[in-house]
């Protein structure tokens, strides 16, 4: 028999360490071996960072919410690429930025644009809106059938309509909606309990008419802001329950977060700003993931992803490739949801508000671009004024996530790199007046919905 001396066997042993390592490098993500999951999108209205309790907020009890996180992974800087709910709507579903897509001002969905729901289709999903579409649904070629949606119960402009033209409500209660969009997504549950579904359920509350059901109506004591949060609590944990009743839960994947942050009633908890600006307050928001047995539960990420990440993930879930004529600024983050990488997969991030650039991130720093109220759009009303910038600010979100202290003089280095990076985006994407090379042309219509 051969004998192996102590520097051969070390040898061996660090041989197979990284044989080990290769394979595991280059196995696929657990998030992704075997069956197509289900997919679920809860998507609130106006939710702000700082209204759930897991994400520190102390004013409403959100047990069903909270429990999602403690059964998931919960992200600290998931962020929205628009402060406003239509653009934000067009990117999560198309996974590219408002400029790219063509619906930075509320243009409506280009119907030339690809959505996630249209390739899950093709790979064999049942796929369903309930809820706000507010992607001009009367414009041709932007109605949820035409965006991959085998299925719809939609709201838009006050109208509450199932397919094309089947009127449920003319004009909504809103008080009866989160009620008739939950009954309608666990029917929907129960009726594809086989698999695999895709459903978007895009809730109406907390957004404006505060209009909770009466069941909840004063249940909080604490206002009716507060008792919309209670609803949409309820509904979700309705919503679990019925995946746990068909035996679904181990193979569905639930992700829950907001179209932007909250409006004034609302809390962003320690972010600066709110809806309509691109302060964090208006752009980072609550993001949640649950799948029992493949993201690990009770995680807290501080890893930088986002809403137009869901792109990519869906897409590798369900095994289609992405499209290659166009880009996709989403990222996969199976590996990031598993706990095998903590880097984002983002480089820079860019918060435009409408047609405008105002903001770029890089990791810590976050460069907040001068502006007139002339380049800025139509919505916020005074709230936009005060956004006028006439120098720009550099804030370390790391040391200071309430963006109070501007160090551009401390890091002049990082405000040149920052300011020349925002040249290269603006001649990609575009800015007020400005035709970016791979930006979409419908980006300068007039808004149309």
């Amino acid at each position: 028999m051969m004998k192996i001396t102590k520097l051969q066997g070390l040898a061996l042993i660090l041989l197979w360490g990284l044989l080990t390592s290769l394979a595991t490098a280059q196995s696929p993500s657990p998030l992704v071996s075997g069956s197509k999951p289900n997919i679920i999108v809860l998507f609130a209205d106006d939710l702000g960072y700082g209204d759930l309790v897991c994400y520190g907020g102390n004013k409403v009890i959100t047990p069903n919410i909270d429990r999602l996180a403690e059964e998931g992974m919960r992200f600290t800087d998931f962020l929205i690429p628009a402060n406003v709910c239509g653009p934000s709507r067009a990117s999560l579903l198309t996974g590219r930025y408002p400029m790219r897509n063509g619906n930075p001002m509320f243009q409506g969905l280009d119907p030339k644009e690809i959505t996630f729901p249209e390739l899950l289709k093709e790979a064999g999903y049942t796929t369903s809106l309930i809820g706000k579409w507010h992607l001009g649904a009367h414009l041709e070629g932007s109605h949820p059938l035409d965006a991959g949606f085998d299925e719809s119960l939609m709201m838009e402009k006050k109208v509450l309509t199932r397919g094309r033209d089947e009127v449920i409500m003319d004009p909504v209660d809103f008080s009866q909606l989160t009620q008739i969009y939950t009954k309608e997504a666990i029917e929907f549950i129960e009726r594809e309990k086989d698999g695999p579904f895709m459903l978007y359920l895009a809730h109406h509350i907390p957004h404006l008419p505060l209009a909770p059901h009466p069941s909840f109506k004063k249940q909080s004591k604490l206002g009716v802001y507060a008792d919309c949060i209670l609803e949409l609590d309820d509904s979700t944990g309705r919503i679990l329950q019925a995946l746990k009743d068909n035996g679904i839960d181990d193979n569905t994947l639930v992700v829950f977060t907001s179209d932007n942050g909250a409006a004034a009633r609302g809390s962003t908890g320690p972010l600066a700003g709110s809806k309509y600006i691109t302060m964090e307050g208006g752009h980072r928001v609550p993001g949640i993931f649950r799948w029992p047995g493949r993201i690990p539960a009770g995680t807290v990420s501080n890893t930088m992803i986002g809403s137009m990440d869901l792109f990519p993930l869906f897409c590798q879930l369900a095994g289609v490739a992405l499209p290659t004529d166009r880009v996709i600024d989403g990222r996969n983050i199976a590996d990031i949801l598993t706990g095998h990488s903590t880097e984002s997969p983002h480089a820079y991030f860019y918060y435009y508000n409408g047609r405008n650039l105002q903001c770029i991130r890089q990791g810590k720093w976050k460069l907040h671009l001068p502006r007139e109220r002339s380049d800025m759009p139509f919505w916020g009303g005074r709230l936009m004024a005060k956004q006028v910038l006439k120098e720009p600010k550099l804030f370390n979100l790391d040391e200071d996530i309430g963006e109070q202290h501007n160090v551009a003089a401390e890091y002049p280095e990082v405000l040149d790199a920052l300011l020349q990076k925002a040249d290269e985006v603006r001649a990609e994407l575009g800015d007020v007046d400005v035709e970016g090379s791979d930006m979409n042309p419908q980006s300068l219509l007039p808004p149309r919905s």
